[in-house]
C-alpha cells in the first residue's frame, strides 16, 4: 500500500438537490470553486460541453463502507456484485466522479447540469472531459446497471 493523500476541496456545489436519492436527477446547480483562486483557472473551460467532476459523499459516514457483495439498491432482481462493481457511497473513500453539462462560467460559478452530487457537497477536482481521453474500445456491461438506472436522469 501507498501512503494516504491528504486533499482539500477546491469548490462546493450550490443549489440542486437537497437530500440524495437514486433517482430523476433532472436540476441544475453551481460548482463554486474556491474564491481565492484567481479567475484564469477556468481560462477556456466555456469551450468544453462536458467536466469531470470528483467529489466526496459528504453525508455518508464510514459505517456506510460496504466491503462485500450485494445485490445493487439491495433489490434482489440483481445479483451480488462487489464494492467496485457498484458506484455509490459505500466505497472506502467515499468519493464518485460526475460527468456533468457545463452549461455557463461566471467568474468562478460553474453552472452545471447533470450533476449527481447534492447542495453543500466538497468538490475536490474538476477538468473537462476530452472525447480523446474516454473509453476506447466496445463498451461491455450486464444488464442490470441499464435496468437500475433507467430513470436516473429522469428521461
Amino acid at each position: 500500500m501507498t501512503k494516504s493523500l491528504e486533499i482539500t476541496p477546491i469548490g462546493v456545489v450550490v443549489g440542486g438537490r437537497v437530500s440524495p436519492t437514486d433517482d430523476r436527477w433532472t436540476e441544475t446547480s453551481i460548482i463554486r470553486l474556491d474564491p481565492d483562486f484567481p479567475l484564469d483557472v477556468v481560462r477556456g473551460l466555456e469551450e468544453f460541453s462536458h467536466l469531470i467532476v470528483v467529489w466526496h459523499f459528504h453525508q455518508a459516514s464510514p459505517g456506510d463502507v460496504a466491503l462485500h457483495a450485494r445485490s445493487p439498491r439491495n433489490d434482489p432482481r440483481w445479483p451480488a456484485t462487489g464494492t467496485f462493481a457498484h458506484r455509490n457511497h459505500r466505497r472506502p473513500n467515499q468519493l464518485a466522479q460526475s460527468f456533468p453539462r457545463l452549461l455557463k462560467v461566471d467568474g468562478l460559478d460553474l453552472h452545471v447540469a447533470d450533476l449527481d452530487a447534492i447542495d453543500g457537497t466538497p468538490v475536490y477536482d474538476i477538468g473537462p472531459y476530452f472525447r480523446e481521453m474516454g473509453p476506447r474500445g466496445e463498451i461491455r456491461e450486464p444488464e442490470w446497471p441499464g435496468q437500475m438506472l433507467s430513470d436516473y436522469w429522469g428521461t
